[in-house]
């Protein structure tokens, strides 16, 4: 078996593409109004630039699992959906992609590193924090905000909840 580039994109109807390009368009729409730049967004969903680049395009060839990530970062489900209308208990919290240290105490004390000049992290820089540094914290040290913050990261980023 030799070594070669990854499939062609599908062929597709014109009307899935048309679909596909909407839901690339609403994608991109949700983005500007988030004010975030598509190197931003990226980072935050874990992918490459081009690959939301690609996402915003409708193109066929992208994973449906990068545009399940590409939704949830925006705070939309697949169904391209605001989760603000439900409830955060049924839709999972919405985690933001710049995060404030200011507004989480306890993470802030961990992130002592951190210049003050960059009160603004990104998710991932937040959970890697937490993750490197939570074994100084104290049993019930974090608010409950900083709590829901945590469960929202780790889902993001699909990792397992550590005994906290």
């Amino acid at each position: 078996m030799r070594n070669t580039m990854p499939a062609k994109s599908p062929k597709i109807s014109a009307t899935n593409a048309k679909a596909l390009h909407a839901l690339g368009e609403r994608i991109r729409v949700r983005r500007k109004a988030l004010n975030l730049s598509a190197t931003v967004a990226a980072e935050a969903a874990g992918m490459s630039r081009i690959t939301w680049y690609r996402i915003e395009k409708g193109e066929p060839s992208v994973t449906m699992g990068a545009w399940a990530s590409a939704a949830k970062v925006l705070g939309l489900n697949l169904g391209l959906s605001d989760n603000t209308s439900q409830s955060r208990e049924a839709s999972g919290a919405v985690v933001p992609v710049r995060i404030n240290l200011a507004d989480y105490p306890a993470l802030r004390r961990l992130a002592w590193h951190v210049r003050d000049g960059a009160a603004e992290l990104t998710a991932r820089e937040v959970l890697d924090i937490f993750e490197r540094n939570q074994r100084h914290l104290e049993l019930g040290e974090l608010s409950a905000e900083e709590v829901q913050l945590i469960d929202g990261l780790r889902e993001l980023f699909g990792q397992a909840h550590s005994g906290n």
